[in-house]
């Protein structure tokens, strides 16, 4: 008989993770209790996924506004500073723009419209034909922003970022100067020194910036790569990835995961003689299609994957095989050809119509993103999730 169930993810609870506990032992732990309360059974290529949070946590990845202060005058020097293509974002950002500030003597903060780059609105692209402005090519004041569309607020947090970041700078005893522009060197005309707060386009903004005769450029994965007197820090991504997590500090991105799941890895296979794939997963890759936020905050979905995770999925379109090569086939007789055809295909289908509409992205990319959306990011207290056939196929 078939099995009629195929891809399950379960969210694992697990205790809250602190400073210094041992997160290898606790996700071991609280994956085989879950399997033993549910009767679980584990197979060969099962999933076992952690959010990036609680790795930080266990690590004590933080840093406090003054270390990001202390590392960002140490760098520019404290006078005036750039400040370019921030989200709009009082969780991911605005602690760091706290910290930002108080490390300078002027901000310019240039905010890229209609919306920043994970797709929070200032204002919406209808607005902008009505109005006549062209993204590509105006540079706005704050007064000509104000003019033109008044004291927009986000539609799912009710707040106006222009007003709410300038105050913040203002808070922290900086000037605060805002303009709006989606042209890097835009900001060259008001100071050779930025700071870019783009996450995936940043390599391409520092190099238009250095090409166009800026002095410093620095991105926010090179603030805080390395401890700023005695504090967390992440080599790879500096303020990347980082959340709020009081008032004056932040949880950085975690750092050195992959012995991480190494290890998890490595436990379970003794505990159950099974294979298990093991990664940690941040924000998942996906686009809202009401508020048009692109999730992807952080620098990647996933820092560290255990080696079966690598690559993207080789699958065949059951629809088109149904609706083509066996479209005058039914029933058994069609399920046996379907079941034959997956035995047969190749071990790349790149190109192939059989694949197309298949989804062509990171196995990482797709898993993260079902791990975060299993998980939330609110108070369901699962920051494990167990995913079971995800390999799967028809055959099975």
């Amino acid at each position: 008989m078939s099995r009629m169930i195929g891809t399950v993810s379960r969210g694992v609870r697990a205790p809250i993770i602190r400073n210094g506990d041992n997160i290898v032992d606790i996700v071991t732990a609280s994956v085989l209790e879950a399997s033993r309360e549910e009767g679980i059974e584990f197979h060969d290529r099962d999933i076992v996924a952690m959010t990036e949070a609680i790795v930080a946590r266990a690590q004590g990845n933080y840093a406090s506004v003054d270390d990001i202060a202390t590392d960002v005058k140490n760098k520019f020097g404290g006078e005036t500073v750039g400040v370019i293509f921030p989200i709009l974002s009082r969780n991911r950002f605005a602690i760091c723009l706290r910290g930002i500030a108080k490390g300078v003597k002027k901000v310019v903060l240039m905010l890229s419209y209609p919306s920043d780059e994970v797709g929070n609105h200032l204002v919406s692209l209808d607005v902008l034909d009505e109005k006549g402005v062209n993204p590509y090519c105006d540079v706005l004041t704050l007064q000509q922003y104000r003019d033109l569309f008044g004291y927009e607020k986000h539609t799912f947090t009710g707040v106006d970022y222009v007003e709410y970041y300038e105050q913040l700078i203002r808070d922290c005893g900086a000037e605060a100067e805002i303009i709006f522009a989606n042209n890097a060197k835009a900001i060259l005309n008001y100071t050779k020194n930025v700071l870019c707060c783009d996450i995936h386009t940043r390599a391409r903004t520092k190099r238009i910036l250095t090409a166009a005769g800026a002095e410093i450029v620095l991105g926010l994965d090179e603030i805080l790569n390395a401890p700023v007197n005695g504090s967390g820090f992440n080599a790879d991504y500096g303020l990347l990835g980082s959340n709020k997590a009081t008032e004056d500090q932040v949880k950085l991105f975690p750092r050195d995961c992959q012995p991480v799941v190494d290890a998890i890895q490595k436990n379970l296979f003794e505990a159950t003689g099974k294979h298990v794939e093991v990664m940690v997963y941040g924000d998942g890759a996906f686009k809202d299609p009401v508020g048009k936020i692109w999730e992807l905050a952080d620098p990647v979905v996933s820092p560290a994957y255990t080696k079966g995770l690598e690559g993207t999925p080789n699958e065949l379109k059951l629809k088109y095989l149904a609706d083509n090569e066996f479209s005058a086939l039914s029933g058994d007789e069609l399920k046996n050809a379907i079941k034959a055809k997956i035995h047969e295909k190749d071990g790349d289908l790149v190109g192939q119509m059989a694949s197309e509409g298949t989804t062509p992205r990171r196995l990482t990319d797709l898993i993260g993103s079902l791990c975060d959306l299993t998980s939330g990011s609110g108070d369901k207290g699962t920051p494990i999730v167990l995913i079971q056939g995800y390999f799967d196929n028809y055959t099975n």
